[in-house]
């Protein structure tokens, strides 16, 4: 198997559109032309990046011994993209049961840690 995707972590703006993204199915709709979004070519692999998206991650399935049993997929990372636009954005995670959570405040402990662990 040759699997290829792009991961991207969505921010608060986007909340409403990951929703909707997540209620239906590729097969069935362009969500990028459906949902307003921004489509951007990977440097490593075929798959379209989200330009709404702080990070993106072009990933290659690693392992996939255990699809059939358990579906899990163990990908590798082989670019990182990150906007420079937002310092500190505020992500959208998803806990389940329909249920998001929105990254939290920044707490620096810059000087209390050791510079080489910087």
């Amino acid at each position: 198997m040759n699997y290829a995707k792009c991961q991207a972590l969505p921010g608060k703006s986007v909340l409403n559109e990951v929703i909707a993204i997540g209620n239906c199915s590729g097969a069935d709709v362009d969500k990028f032309a459906k949902f307003g979004l921004t489509a951007v070519a990977g440097t490593k692999i075929d798959a379209p990046l989200i330009k709404e998206c702080y990070p993106n991650f072009e990933c290659q399935l690693y392992d996939g011994s255990q699809i059939s049993k358990h579906s899990l997929f163990i990908w590798e990372i082989v670019k990182a993209h990150v906007a420079p636009s937002a310092k500190y954005p505020e992500t959208v995670h998803y806990r389940g049961e329909g249920v998001f959570m929105i990254s939290g405040r920044n707490i620096s402990r810059h000087a209390r840690v050791k510079a080489q662990y910087l």
